[in-house]
């Protein structure tokens, strides 16, 4: 099920050593990669599955993995996730008929063990710290807007177990890192919906819109006419309209380094809302570029991460003082997500590019607070995770 690199014509760019070297004015230029990082992003428009590796040697795809089933037709992957044990990982395919799929394959071959029929457009996905179960909302682009759900599946098994209802269009699927608490974004519904992972139900969910956040407990109530002000078929690329600017349009919920906070990216609002998990409040709206989408946080608690889709950049916020640290402009316009290597030192951004653009895969170095490396991938190129860390 692999294609072979030649046939693809992927191209490694690498910026040059004397721009890699500039650090800030005053201290001493950080190193570079001493170590090999792997990367797995999925190309939408192409069916693919790359595997990147970049270090010492710079960026290149190691290879690519044709995953769907409908080679007339793209079956779209969007999610991508890897097992906790790095033996396997899972692509949701959201172009069903109607409905997507969740496959799991080894890491070491990309061999198929397995795929389950979800719901309707299945998007963002992760599997759960101890390997069990994974998480994949059912996003539904298809028909009426009506509530969607977050299916739950057995891992070893490939078994739907459950499947959870929760909101209109629910997007970015993330579990806190003990395993308990599940969070997604509901994008037509401004809000952020927590299920609780012991009893596979809706625990609470928490109002998003400016000068209204508030937390309330059971599964949010249908917000009818709410979703004339979301934008839906730009999947947050269009510029906001009219006077009412406090409306969120909330596209990613990400738990924080230890749990006790969830960083919602209001894509239309073009800021991070900071929620306590203890007391269900909000405690900071932090600062984002235009269009704020994906989310990802340092293990060191340090930073939160956001792609900036309207803005070509990704925003570094410093949690501490609450301030973006930095705003770097990517080589490629349509960023979409993010994922942090193990040790904090490296961004790993999706940017899906425009029209006959191939997807990028870029990395950031974060001590530098630069772009240090780029590659090509697959056309619209978005789900993203990281596999492991190499000798090189």
């Amino acid at each position: 099920m692999r294609t072979s690199l030649a046939a693809l014509a992927l191209a490694a760019v690498l910026l040059p050593s004397a721009a890699l070297a500039q650090g800030k004015q005053g201290t001493a230029p950080a190193a570079g990669p001493d170590k090999d990082y792997l990367v797995y992003i999925g190309s939408e428009a192409t069916d693919e599955v790359a595997l990147v590796r970049f270090g010492p040697r710079g960026a290149k795809v190691e290879h690519v993995n044709t995953v769907g089933m409908m080679p007339s037709d793209p079956d779209g992957p969007h999610g991508v996730g890897v097992s906790a044990d790095g033996k396997s990982y899972y692509v949701s395919t959201a172009h069903g008929v109607p409905f997507g799929y969740l496959w799991k394959y080894t890491t070491v071959g990309d061999s198929v063990q397995g795929r389950v029929e979800l719901g309707m457009f299945p998007a963002t996905l992760q599997a759960s710290p101890d390997g069990a179960f994974v998480y994949v909302v059912n996003f539904n682009l298809h028909g009426e807007m009506v509530p969607s759900s977050v299916s739950v599946v057995a891992a070893d098994e490939m078994i739907e177990v459950a499947r959870i209802t929760t909101c209109k269009m629910p997007h970015g699927s993330r579990l806190n890192p003990q395993g308990t608490r599940h969070y997604s974004a509901c994008m037509m519904d401004e809000t952020m919906v927590e299920i609780d992972t012991r009893t596979l139900a809706v625990s609470r969910h928490f109002m998003l819109t400016k000068g209204k956040e508030r937390g309330m407990p059971g599964a949010p109530a249908q917000m009818a006419g709410e979703h004339g002000a979301h934008d839906m078929g730009g999947h947050g690329l269009e510029q906001p309209k009219g006077p009412d600017q406090s409306t969120c349009s909330p596209t990613w919920a990400q738990p924080g380094a230890d749990g006790s906070k969830v960083y919602v990216a209001c894509n239309r609002t073009s800021d991070i809302v900071e929620v306590d998990v203890g007391t269900w409040t909000m405690t900071r709206r932090l600062p984002a570029g235009n269009g704020v989408y994906n989310l990802a946080v340092t293990r060191n608690g340090k930073y939160v991460i956001g792609t900036n889709k309207r803005d070509q950049s990704v925003s570094v916020v410093d949690l501490a003082s609450g301030k973006e640290a930095a705003r770097i402009k990517t080589k490629r316009k349509v960023v979409h997500g993010v994922v942090v290597s193990p040790d904090d030192r490296y961004a790993f951004v999706s940017v899906e590019g425009i029209g006959s653009e191939p997807g990028t895969l870029e990395v950031i170095d974060l001590q530098r607070m630069q772009s240090v490396a780029q590659v090509d991938v697959g056309q619209m190129a978005g789900g993203i995770d990281f596999w492991k860390v190499e000798a090189p």
